[in-house]
Protein backbone atom coordinates (compact mmCIF):
# COMPACT_ATOMS: atom_id res chain seq x y z
CA UNK A 1 0.00 0.00 0.00
CA UNK A 2 1.43 3.61 -0.78
CA UNK A 3 1.56 6.29 1.60
CA UNK A 4 -0.55 9.40 1.21
CA UNK A 5 0.81 12.53 1.38
CA UNK A 6 -0.95 16.09 1.14
CA UNK A 7 -1.11 17.71 -1.98
CA UNK A 8 -1.62 21.33 -3.33
CA UNK A 9 -4.14 20.03 -6.44
CA UNK A 10 -4.48 22.50 -9.13
CA UNK A 11 -7.25 21.65 -11.79
CA UNK A 12 -7.44 23.56 -15.09
CA UNK A 13 -10.41 24.08 -17.56
CA UNK A 14 -8.56 24.15 -20.42
CA UNK A 15 -5.35 21.07 -21.40
CA UNK A 16 -3.51 23.86 -23.03
CA UNK A 17 -3.58 25.79 -19.47
CA UNK A 18 -2.12 22.72 -17.54
CA UNK A 19 0.42 22.12 -20.32
CA UNK A 20 1.33 26.18 -20.15
CA UNK A 21 1.84 25.90 -16.74
CA UNK A 22 3.79 22.66 -16.84
CA UNK A 23 6.17 23.79 -19.49
CA UNK A 24 6.96 27.08 -17.47
CA UNK A 25 7.12 25.09 -14.34
CA UNK A 26 10.08 22.81 -15.76
CA UNK A 27 12.00 25.53 -17.65
CA UNK A 28 12.20 27.24 -14.22
CA UNK A 29 12.77 25.05 -11.67
CA UNK A 30 9.40 24.43 -10.14
CA UNK A 31 8.95 21.29 -8.38
CA UNK A 32 5.70 19.52 -9.24
CA UNK A 33 4.44 17.46 -12.22
CA UNK A 34 1.01 17.18 -14.00
CA UNK A 35 -1.33 14.07 -13.15
CA UNK A 36 -4.35 12.61 -14.40
CA UNK A 37 -7.39 14.58 -12.44
CA UNK A 38 -7.82 12.81 -9.36
CA UNK A 39 -11.30 10.97 -9.06
CA UNK A 40 -12.20 13.48 -5.92
CA UNK A 41 -12.25 16.25 -7.89
CA UNK A 42 -15.34 16.68 -10.26
CA UNK A 43 -14.40 19.64 -12.43
CA UNK A 44 -11.41 20.30 -15.21
CA UNK A 45 -9.79 19.52 -17.98
CA UNK A 46 -8.56 15.92 -16.86
CA UNK A 47 -5.45 17.25 -15.71
CA UNK A 48 -4.01 18.71 -12.70
CA UNK A 49 -0.90 20.26 -11.32
CA UNK A 50 0.23 18.42 -8.39
CA UNK A 51 2.73 20.13 -6.51
CA UNK A 52 3.81 20.66 -2.41
CA UNK A 53 1.08 22.41 -0.11
CA UNK A 54 3.50 24.91 0.51
CA UNK A 55 3.82 26.37 -2.64
CA UNK A 56 0.13 27.42 -2.84
CA UNK A 57 0.73 31.07 -3.06
CA UNK A 58 4.07 31.23 -4.82
CA UNK A 59 1.54 29.05 -7.21
CA UNK A 60 -1.34 31.48 -7.01
CA UNK A 61 0.97 34.12 -8.24
CA UNK A 62 2.27 32.73 -11.05
CA UNK A 63 -0.71 31.82 -12.78
CA UNK A 64 -2.01 35.12 -12.19
CA UNK A 65 1.65 36.17 -13.64
CA UNK A 66 0.96 33.83 -16.71
CA UNK A 67 -2.86 34.83 -17.08
CA UNK A 68 -3.69 31.40 -16.79
CA UNK A 69 -6.99 30.22 -14.91
CA UNK A 70 -7.10 27.57 -12.96
CA UNK A 71 -10.64 25.77 -11.76
CA UNK A 72 -9.97 24.71 -8.41
CA UNK A 73 -7.06 24.58 -6.03
CA UNK A 74 -7.29 22.03 -3.45
CA UNK A 75 -5.24 20.01 -0.77
CA UNK A 76 -5.90 16.27 -1.21
CA UNK A 77 -4.27 13.29 0.22
CA UNK A 78 -2.86 11.18 -2.42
Amino acid sequence: MLNKKLSLIISFNKTTDAMAVEDYCLKNGIKGRLIPLPKEISAGCGLAWKCDINQAEDMKNTLSNLSIAYDAMQELEI
